[in-house]
């Protein structure tokens, strides 16, 4: 499993309550240009449209060897491919307040690019602000065991 993209802040933002692998349906131009690394999942989000899910915001850089058959838009919205009783079950979440459906990673399994989704609720400041706390106490510690 090759790793492209990361979305970092996901885990900060967010409680991870669950977590989904879609595919996603691509042009032959975007999976090169996955190849060479060149995607983010800085501030994409998912999105449901008659009973389909949909990545929106996703960066995938135009491939520069692809010529006339490249899309101008690395923006555009691209349809994740899940199984029904997934999206039925993302359906009634999402629904509900304050939850939400995040993409957390893109990878390649395989020959297929996957999108690891996550199906979180929201944090609040006070949560946000706890886990920087913890976060620089285990920096702390940390330093202290390599002085040792």
């Amino acid at each position: 499993m090759k790793i492209i993209a990361v979305n970092r802040s996901a885990s900060f933002e967010y409680f991870i309550l669950d977590k989904f692998e879609a595919g996603i349906v691509l042009e032959g131009a975007e999976v090169k240009s996955l190849r060479a690394g060149k995607a983010s999942l800085g501030e994409c989000f998912c999105e449901i449209r008659g009973g389909e899910v949909y990545i929106k915001n996703m960066h995938i850089a135009l491939y520069d060897k692809s010529g006339a058959f490249s899309t101008r838009d690395s923006r555009k919205d691209r349809k994740l491919l899940l199984h029904r009783d997934e999206i039925s079950k993302i359906v009634g979440r999402v629904n509900e307040k304050g939850f939400t459906l995040v993409p957390l990673k893109i990878y390649f399994k395989d020959a297929l690019v996957k999108v690891e989704l996550a199906l979180c609720k929201g944090k609040h400041t006070y949560d946000k602000k706890q886990a920087i706390k913890e976060r620089d106490v285990k920096r702390a510690l940390d330093r202290e065991a390599r002085e040792w």
